[in-house]
């Protein structure tokens, strides 16, 4: 099981989730991330709970939780009285337990969050740029990182599992659209930035592209129900796109997949175009700038867009109209439950967008498909750097089937 899954039902069992445990000394290791993992999903579990879900003998789930317990993950609860035997303890996460960083990466901002070990922001800071080039990053993130981490007492950063960076990847591609100078982006291709940023923090670092890692954080920190089969849309200065496939986060050979930028859709004069061109946030900027109306605030806060009903209704119906055209086609490949739509933007407009995205979906042919349920994500503008501070608890700290991201 992934970075996340959703708790087990009565129709679900823990074969079917990959959540059987074993018994044999030598995967204490494993068994001690299957534990976190289930605490995680679940809330508070006591012993014999974890043994049942688990299969593990009450004998190694006590070994397990105790030693959790000692190196300060898990925390008691109040003690369950029954009608009959002993009161049973649940056993929660601690979330002072450990602590990760997130970088998030984008075209025109940074942000390095701190988050703890339930993955509640403690700090972040942000920086925004016209272009991203190696050496500011690098900058910034020396400057930043003592700054979130000055409210953490000494034990508490000797906690700090390590720094996940969420990135676009091939930074130095379409160049053109954001106006930097090539030569400065192509920096990127030869820059080991890892190596630096390791270096800088004195962790480990792990790298991933930046809408699966939003796609991740929707899967360990998101809210209500996560389906099992689902493509995720996040709307930041491009579109990007994550798919989880039987409650797996699916990286694909290379680390990118569902890059759903270059997707064929119908674009509104009925010609083929790009995803990445109908649906994107750097098409309403230019469409903004194109009337005088500045879309600098766009990437300097996410709360409130300053911008014309009529430029931003063209917008939501030409991004809808694509998110629907892909939406089509990915259910027509796959079978997948739902698709969720969120980004760096109003809450208010995402949830439009979510509807106009369904009303569009439905208006077409439908015949031989089994339309995906669309709905909001549930993390918006945190979600990229959420996801990157995940990487390192994933890999530290959870079962997960998939390498996660790349360690430096």
């Amino acid at each position: 099981m992934p970075l996340g899954a959703e708790p087990l039902t009565d129709r679900q069992s823990a074969e079917d989730v990959g959540l059987r445990g074993s018994n044999q000394s030598g995967m204490r290791d494993h068994n001690e991330r299957l534990v976190l993992s289930l605490v995680r999903q679940q809330g508070g579990l006591a012993k014999s709970d974890i043994a049942r879900i688990t299969g593990l003998s009450a004998q190694t789930v006590s070994v397990i939780m105790r030693a959790l317990e000692h190196d300060g993950l898990l925390l008691r609860g109040e003690p369950v009285r029954g009608r009959i035997g002993q009161p049973s303890v649940p056993m929660h996460l601690n979330p002072e337990g450990a602590f990760f960083l997130g970088l998030k990466i984008g075209r025109r901002s940074a942000d390095l969050t701190l988050i703890d070990f339930l993955g509640r922001v403690r700090a972040t800071r942000r920086q925004v740029y016209r272009y991203p080039s190696p050496s500011a990053v690098v900058a910034f993130v020396e400057k930043a990182m003592p700054e979130v981490c000055a409210g953490l007492t000494t034990a508490e950063a000797d906690r700090i599992g390590g720094l996940g960076v969420a990135m676009p990847f091939q930074l130095w591609s379409w160049v053109h659209q954001i106006g930097a100078p090539q030569a400065e982006m192509d920096a990127w291709r030869n820059r080991d930035v890892q190596a630096e940023l390791a270096a800088i923090t004195n962790l480990p670092v792990y790298v991933q592209n930046d809408a699966t890692s939003a796609c991740g954080a929707e899967l360990v920190f998101g809210t209500g129900d996560r389906p099992r089969d689902f493509l995720y849309f996040y709307f930041g200065y491009f579109i990007g796109g994550g798919l989880v496939l039987n409650g797996q986060l699916f990286l694909g050979r290379s680390g990118n997949a569902a890059g759903v930028g270059p997707l064929p859709v119908q674009g509104k004069d009925g010609q083929v175009d790009r995803l990445l061109n109908a649906a994107s946030m750097s098409t309403l900027a230019r469409a903004m700038d194109a009337a005088g109306q500045s879309s600098d605030h766009l990437w300097e806060q996410h709360d409130q867009w300053i911008v014309s009903d009529e430029i931003l209704s063209d917008w939501m119906d030409q991004a809808a109209n694509g998110l629907a055209w892909a939406a089509l086609s990915a259910s027509s490949l796959l079978e997948i439950e739902a698709v969720m739509i969120d980004g760096w933007m109003p809450l208010h407009i995402r949830a439009e967008i979510t509807r106009r995205t369904h009303a569009a979906l439905h208006a077409m042919d439908l015949d031989g498909i089994d339309p995906p349920v669309i709905r909001e994500g549930t993390l918006g503008a945190q979600a990229r750097a959420l996801g990157a501070a995940a990487i390192p608890l994933s890999q530290r700290y959870l079962i997960d089937q998939n390498a996660a991201g790349r360690a430096g």
